[in-house]
């Protein structure tokens, strides 16, 4: 008989598929990078707890473009600066990509709140654009020319905060306990400009970042970096106290229990 490919995998295959992820080779993204203070109030109305602000109410987001072999990749992420006890990291709220492996490994592993989108990262000359977009809305933006290289920074170490949970069949809030997910990426860079312009926030009903308006632009960089990451499980936190903040996941919260009739197409 042909081998049946929904069929379980063997030992041997599971082992070479584990094998093959654990060296995966440097991969270099070019990006830009826009951080800016925001409004406090909002940036501390987003974090579900235990999360808290911090002592700035920074907005960071991230717009790059991956040359995978074959596969190039468009990320991105909006995200705010926030503490989990002693460790300061950023809290992201929408993480744009082009494709849907890159999604679908975020989500299911580390609870990132990837979605499919529009990234684009363009320079000509001078020049450079970058913006995430969904449903047809450029919901970020970020224009300006390059000005000057910077001096390349140390390798360092960020941490990201993720909430991985599942919704109740029945509705009723989450089937496990959510767990809180601190992401470490060790990073390098090997190139880094200054960028002197703007970033533009439009109105959009699914990925409403326009509620963390600029009050102060503190940077934009160009640059080329490359990241590994690593995830851990640090506490499973309060059903009730994420719920209200689930709905940061979806465009509708509603979307969850939209699965279809039993044998419908």
């Amino acid at each position: 008989m042909a081998r049946v490919r929904y069929g379980a995998r063997t030992e041997a295959e599971l082992a070479a598929a584990r094998a093959a992820n654990a060296r995966l080779p440097e991969i270099w993204s070019t990006g830009v990078v826009a951080l800016w203070e925001s409004d406090p109030d909002a940036v501390a109305a987003v974090l579900p707890p235990p999360l808290k602000p911090t002592a700035r109410p920074l907005v960071r987001v991230n717009i790059s473009k991956v040359e995978l072999p074959g596969y190039p990749l468009g990320a991105g992420s909006v995200a705010v600066a926030a503490e989990h006890g002693a460790v300061a990291g950023w809290y992201p709220l929408v993480m744009p990509m082009t494709h849907e492996r890159a999604l679908i490994g975020g989500r299911e592993v580390f609870g990132e709140p990837k979605k499919l989108g529009e990234v684009t990262v363009e320079r000509d000359g001078l020049v450079v654009r970058a913006a995430l977009a969904r449903h047809g809305i450029a919901f970020v933006e970020v224009r300006g020319g390059v000005s000057g290289p910077l001096p390349l920074p140390e390798p360092a170490r960020r941490t990201d905060f993720y909430f991985k949970f599942l919704p109740a069949v029945d509705g009723s809030g989450f089937d496990v306990e959510p767990a809180l997910v601190h992401c470490v990426r060790n990073e390098k860079v090997r190139k880094l400009e200054r960028i002197t312009g703007d970033v533009v926030l439009r109105e959009s009903m699914y990925d409403p970042v326009a509620d963390l308006p600029v009050r102060r632009l503190v940077e934009i960089t160009l640059g080329e970096k490359t990241s590994d990451q690593r995830g851990t499980v640090v506490e499973r936190v309060s059903a009730e106290a994420l719920l209200p903040y689930a709905h940061q996941r979806y465009d509708d919260a509603r979307q969850v229990l939209d699965g279809p009739p039993e044998g419908s197409a």
